[in-house]
């Protein structure tokens, strides 16, 4: 912690009582540390105080006494910034991009990594508009430092009260010894289903939702890579400062998208869900409803991941999905050697919570070195975790 630069963002909640002592702790362990507050946060904690314990002005306003609080040069002075307590209010405002005070116009300026300790009410910690902002700066890739259940500020006993400084500290701490895996690492990344055009109206496609996708390519840019990733038509939104998104519709397109790209990377996952077949042909115009049946002639689509397996070089990790409804294991295996993948995730929709559209998955990782290893059910973030542990073991073996 010695000589690390830490920003401490205080937004207005009974909590901001703690923030003193975290101070402390963190000078005495060599820290240097910076404070902003909002407006609100003055009537909880005492500037003066914080001021004193920091070593350093308390920065409340964009403008003071003629002088200009340059957020832009604060957002990349830290090692670290940590917005502690974070009131529903402000993450509210994080997750919407809203500037109306300094805190927020250095948190959208920040380029280090963001921390955030939730401090709220029972019934506004449960509530699906705070949920859903939670999840939206995970998906930013801030880490969020869960609230404990315990007396509040009502009275009540419930979620929401704020973790105690010494586990803030200890998270911070944490965060600033980790080393990312995979730095200066370039990944490619597929996601989604693709769409298939029969005619300007109509098309073939499939339940893929690119979450698997979406959630591998946040995982590997948390472990330090820059990451392109090609995403099929999907309502996901990618925010993470490390991923580039490009945005395709045809299993074509991303095939050509795929192959533009593969030259450059270390790594590759092939999660997209990709059309075997497609329209031979396709109509310029609305088909009409007719007497009789309907034929639409099909032909197969490229196959993305074999020809990336056919250039891939010995400095290139390639891995492959197969999602099946059975015999898993012999297609899966099937699939390793075809394709001349480094290791294949099978997920099959045998399993209850896996596959499209869930928000969990259940997988099992065949590489070509023989190995079989099979997980829980978990959430696809964390099966992102083990898929990204599988590739830093590869890299690093």
């Amino acid at each position: 912690m010695k000589n690390k630069k830490i920003l401490i963002g205080i937004s207005g909640s009974i909590a901001a009582y703690k923030i003193p002592l975290l101070v402390r702790l963190l000078i005495k362990e060599g820290a240097e540390v910076k404070i902003l507050m909002t407006p609100a946060s003055t009537d909880f904690v005492s500037p003066l105080v914080l001021s004193t314990l920091s070593k350093n002005d308390v920065l409340i306003s964009m403008t003071e006494e003629n002088s200009w609080a340059n957020h832009v040069e604060l957002g990349r002075w830290a090692d670290l910034m940590l917005i502690a307590p974070a009131s529903a209010n402000t993450i509210a405002k994080m997750a919407t991009g809203i500037c109306d005070n300094l805190l927020l116009a250095v948190y959208l300026s920040a380029t280090c990594p963001i921390m955030l300790a939730p401090a709220m009410d029972d019934d506004m910690y449960s509530h699906p508009t705070f949920t859903s902002n939670i999840g939206r700066l995970e998906s930013f890739g801030h880490t969020i430092i869960p609230s404990e259940h315990g007396e509040l500020a009502s009275g009540l006993i419930g979620m929401g009260r704020m973790a105690e400084p010494e586990k803030l500290l200890s998270k911070i701490s944490d965060a600033l010894k980790k080393k990312q895996k995979l730095s200066n690492k370039k990944a490619l990344v597929t996601a989604g289903p693709t769409f298939e055009s029969i005619d300007p109206v109509r098309f073939i496609g499939n339940r893929s939702t690119g979450k698997m996708g979406k959630a591998i390519a946040e995982k590997l840019a948390e472990e330090g890579c820059s990451v392109e990733l090609i995403l099929g038509p999907s309502s996901l939104e990618i925010n993470h400062p490390n991923i580039s998104t490009v945005r395709v519709e045809s299993a074509e397109e991303m095939y050509t998208a795929a192959i533009a790209c593969f030259e450059g990377v270390d790594i590759a996952v092939m999660t997209a869900a990709v059309a075997d077949y497609t329209p031979s042909h396709t109509a310029n115009n609305k088909i009409k409803k007719a007497k009789g049946g309907l034929k639409i002639e099909l032909k197969r689509t490229k196959d993305i991941l074999k020809h990336l397996g056919s250039i891939k070089t010995d400095q290139q990790i390639l891995a492959g999905f197969a999602l099946e409804t059975q015999n898993g294991a012999e297609f899966a295996l099937k699939k390793l050697k075809s394709k001349n993948a480094d290791f294949i995730v099978l997920n099959s929709l045998q399993d209850a919570g896996a596959g499209f559209g869930h928000d969990t998955n259940k997988i099992r990782i065949f590489d070509n070195e023989g190995n079989d290893q099979e997980f829980e059910l978990k959430s696809k973030t964390a099966v992102a975790q083990d898929i990204v542990n599988k590739i830093v073991s590869l890299i690093h073996k």
